[in-house]
């Protein structure tokens, strides 16, 4: 599609799939909890290999769907379930946990996004908008970002508005003011358009470089690119040399907040 002109004072920014693929962070997650369970716990670990235990976290994510927006209490409970179905101390969950927690935020960007998320930041304010459970300060990168802004720390996740709304309010812009970028077209697009934001889908090509379709009618996104770097040139194209990456007097000072 091609790219619109307006103006944008600050950006929100999903993360998983968008600075980094998350399908390798879960199978590693997976390989490495099963490795953990097997020397620590190791009749969860015969009752649950991997293949259950991830249907059991599905399970217990269906049954608690209260806790949507907070991936690792959703996390330690499917641990102390299995723990618990297998006879072993469901007081190992919060170590387990913290091994899970430890991979999850081992991430490989894609090859464009430091670059271009250094980029973005040095032109406007740019805040993490997310349902993940990501660490900016473990990760490093948390410089880049006015601040963070979780599911679990709202208390509702995307394509809620509320959160976009948080967010808004945070940057101290009128959510016309502000962009949201990501990769998933109803959590992350149709949930900003239907916030008030101004939305950008980063719809990058799958393995065989093939680009999908926008998915419905309407809405559209405002703008579509493929890589972070083509949304980089256009806020560049778009924003006068001297403008500034401060935040409005009214917003909050910055900060870091895991996602």
């Amino acid at each position: 599609m091609a790219a619109m002109s307006f103006r944008v004072s600050a950006i929100t920014l999903d993360l998983d799939d968008t600075l980094w693929p998350f399908a390798p962070i879960g199978a590693r997650i997976e390989r490495v909890l099963d490795d953990w369970l097997r020397r620590h716990c190791p009749r969860t670990a015969e009752r649950f290999p991997v293949l259950r235990m991830r249907a059991l976290r599905e399970q217990v994510f269906a049954e608690r769907r209260d806790l949507a927006h907070d991936f690792s209490q959703l996390r330690r409970l499917s641990l102390q379930r299995a723990m618990e179905l297998s006879g072993d101390d469901p007081a190992h969950a919060d170590t387990a946990f913290e091994v899970f927690y430890a991979e999850r935020n081992r991430v490989e960007f894609y090859a464009d996004a430091e670059a271009a998320l250094a980029r973005l930041a040095a032109r406007v304010p740019v805040a993490a908008v997310s349902n993940g459970n990501a660490d900016l300060a473990t990760i490093g990168i948390d410089h880049h970002f006015a601040f963070s802004l979780g599911a679990r720390e709202h208390g509702a996740a995307k394509p809620e508005a509320s959160i976009f709304h948080a967010a808004c309010e945070r940057l101290g812009l009128a959510p016309a003011a502000v962009l949201h970028v990501g990769d998933h077209a109803d959590l992350d697009v149709v949930g900003a358009h239907r916030a008030g934001l101004r939305s950008c889908w980063l719809n990058r090509p799958d393995e065989r470089g093939d680009i999908a379709p926008w998915p419905h009618a309407e809405p559209r996104p405002d703008l579509e690119f493929a890589t972070l770097t083509a949304l980089a040139d256009w806020l560049d194209a778009s924003l006068p040399a001297t403008s500034s990456p401060a935040l409005p007097a009214t917003a909050p000072p910055p900060e870091s907040c895991p996602t």
